[in-house]
């Protein structure tokens, strides 16, 4: 198979990140260190992790495998629920670090905004503190609404460069991507093929793809990052890794980008990090 080659798009703090990479939730141990490893050495550099996953240790493993350099690897990891506040985070980002085999990462993002701890800003500030002193490149959040990160940048001046957020066609997000696009913060999508919201089984997904002669998987992340939205979709199969990440190679017309927004299921159907809460 040919080597991946995947674009990046600019961050707010003037760095980049890949608009393709891979999750690290499709298997665990030794597999997902192997097949990890495989899975860079193809091409691939975004690896999305999280302290919560409990696999930080076979991902740093997968990079000592894959022989790559580590300065050309973007590794996200992410503040749990329970390292969040002063202090914590600190504790929490050097065990990610030791986990990792690391002596940075490149993005962090605060997991969950847990509001009813009221820890958020407090834990965002002491990840611009990590950030100063290098132990973290790139400072984001993840699952955060216009509000919440609102909250962030009135405590520091500072807006996240990432927010990562339950994306699809079927979950297009439109309001909180707009807010978004409207600050410079790049859209992150995780599950963004939108399986449990049965996003490739619609008819119109599948007459897409069939008139471009691809995958609907491959139609559904192409709505995303022709729109400048970065994707971490994960497969154990090395031929789905790579038709994730061949994107680039076929455009959708807006008269299907707007037949893709029929799909959308509508925002009362994302996981409201209002009341939803991870620890």
């Amino acid at each position: 198979m040919e080597q991946i080659t995947i674009p990046t798009v600019p961050l707010l703090d003037g760095g980049s990140i890949p608009l393709v990479g891979t999750g690290t939730l499709f298997t665990k141990g030794n597999e997902l260190a192997n097949l990890l490893a495989e899975c860079i050495k193809d091409g691939y550099r975004l690896l999305d992790t999280a302290a919560q996953y409990a696999n930080e240790v076979a991902v740093g493993e997968a990079i000592r495998r894959s022989g790559v350099p580590r300065d050309e690897i973007f590794v996200t990891t992410k503040v749990a629920g329970v390292d969040q506040g002063r202090e914590l985070t600190r504790h929490g980002l050097e065990d990610s670090l030791r986990k990792l085999n690391t002596d940075y990462v490149d993005m962090l993002l605060i997991h969950w905004p847990n509001p009813s701890r009221g820890l958020a800003t407090e834990t965002w500030q002491e990840m611009l503190e990590l950030q100063s002193e290098g132990l973290v490149k790139h400072v984001g959040v993840s699952n955060f609404l216009p509000h919440q990160l609102e909250e962030l940048y009135q405590a520091s001046g500072v807006w996240p460069v990432v927010n990562q957020i339950q994306l699809s066609p079927a979950l297009a997000r439109t309001e909180v991507r707009a807010f978004l696009a409207e600050r410079g913060i790049v859209a992150e999508a995780w599950r963004p093929l939108g399986n449990q919201e049965h996003a490739m089984d619609q008819i119109i997904v599948q007459t897409i793809a069939e008139r471009h002669g691809v995958d609907v998987s491959q139609v559904v992340l192409r709505w995303a990052v022709q729109q400048g939205i970065v994707v971490i979709p994960a497969s154990k199969n090395r031929e789905r890794w790579h038709r994730n990440a061949d994107l680039f190679g076929f455009e959708l017309s807006d008269q299907e980008m707007t037949d893709l927004a029929t799909v959308d299921l509508g925002e009362d159907k994302a996981w409201d990090a209002n009341v939803h809460e991870e620890w």
